[in-house]
């Protein structure tokens, strides 16, 4: 029997060697398994002990029980020294120096364009206009062709529009392009819904243009009523409202001055009244005109154009440009500053996000 002992002793030793050399949880778990495992053999041991007789059975019993035990405390022991050894070295790695004085907390503030174009929906949201969004990627026919802009229109040049790769080559109306406005939402809505429609469309358009008043990247916000009943009055009425509540001015003067555009027909532009003595821009006193925005009667070949009978249904449109709105009413200079990215710009045209318009609580005052 000292044979069995001296045996489990000399197994004793080489396993612990192995567990205390073994350098991850991976290798700890293949020793496990292939001793104390179902198939281990450790196990294999145990099982071959009906074959002895009387003493020497209990005796080999004993033994590789106190084998068995110190295999497995050996094992549990390395396993919480490495798991111990990990957290420590995960605490030294994500440890925080306390000693280092807190960050400044910075408060944040609305772009000028969302602030913007929240007012601008909230107004128009009173009036019953819902939001209506689209692709910024549009084809051709959308983009031009259905809003009655011909081939030769410049607006549909090289120098004019962003032109993308895809589509097809071969058929001039599905090329991709950047939409140069938002109305393709709207001949979208028209081609997708029954009217009646009353819709407004925020969003970024595009174009190549760069200078004070112009960028590649713009925001527009367009608005359209399709019904059996608009006309003209439902138009000015629209949009004398808005421009005084937009401008905060209750007796602002507005007026609507003949105009073309290719998508509706009669078509104005909107100037309202301002003065430019002393240098400086005041809107709402004065004997001065400004343009602020374009607008007409939907050209019957749009409604066609989108499955909607002209002859029993009419509407009207409108369009503005956000930046341009937001230049006149908080005294912005350059409109290429919008897009620089410069927190002192933002901290001085910013808004509080605690106090932002919207459809449900209207404009802040």
């Amino acid at each position: 029997m000292d044979d069995i002992e001296a045996s489990h002793a000399q197994l004793l030793s080489e396993l612990s060697t192995a567990i205390d050399t073994a350098d991850n949880l991976d290798t700890l778990e293949a020793i496990r398994v292939a001793e104390l495992g179902k198939k281990g053999r450790i196990t294999g041991m145990m099982k071959e002990l009906g074959k002895l007789e009387g003493d020497a059975r209990k005796t080999a019993g004993q033994s590789l029980n106190k084998l068995k035990t110190a295999i497995a405390a050996s094992l549990e022991d390395r396993k919480d020294a490495m798991a111990g050894a990990e957290l420590n070295a995960r605490l030294m790695e994500e440890r925080v120096d306390v000693s280092l004085p807190a960050r400044p907390q910075t408060q944040g503030f609305i772009h000028p364009v969302s602030q913007t174009i929240d007012e601008v929906v909230a107004i128009l949201g009173e009036m019953g206009f819902s939001v209506a969004e689209g692709p910024d990627v549009e084809d051709d026919w959308h983009n031009f062709t259905a809003l009655n802009i011909p081939p030769d229109h410049p607006a549909r040049q090289e120098h004019d529009t962003f032109y993308l790769p895809g589509g097809n080559p071969d058929d001039p109306e599905e090329r991709h392009v950047l939409r140069t406005h938002t109305s393709p939402v709207q001949i979208r809505t028209m081609q997708n819904q029954e009217p009646p429609i009353r819709i407004i469309v925020p969003g970024r358009t595009y174009r190549c243009d760069y200078d004070a008043t112009h960028s590649p990247m713009f925001h527009q916000i367009e608005g359209l009523v399709v019904d059996k009943a608009t006309h003209m009055g439902h138009l000015k009425g629209c949009l004398i409202e808005f421009c005084r509540a937009f401008f905060g001015v209750d007796d602002l003067p507005v007026r609507f001055r003949p105009s073309y555009f290719p998508f509706t027909e009669p078509s104005a532009e909107v100037d309202i009244g301002c003065t430019r003595e002393g240098g400086g821009l005041r809107i709402g006193h004065g004997d001065d005109w400004l343009e602020i925005l374009g607008s007409g009667m939907v050209n019957p070949k749009v409604l066609e154009n989108c499955g909607i009978d002209s002859t029993i249904y009419q509407g009207f449109a409108f369009g503005l440009g956000i930046e341009r709105l937001a230049m006149l009413k908080y005294g912005i200079p350059d409109l290429r500053t919008f897009y620089e990215s410069d927190l002192r710009w933002l901290r001085h045209y910013g808004f509080s996000a605690l106090h932002t318009p919207s459809m449900v609580g209207g404009l802040e005052r």
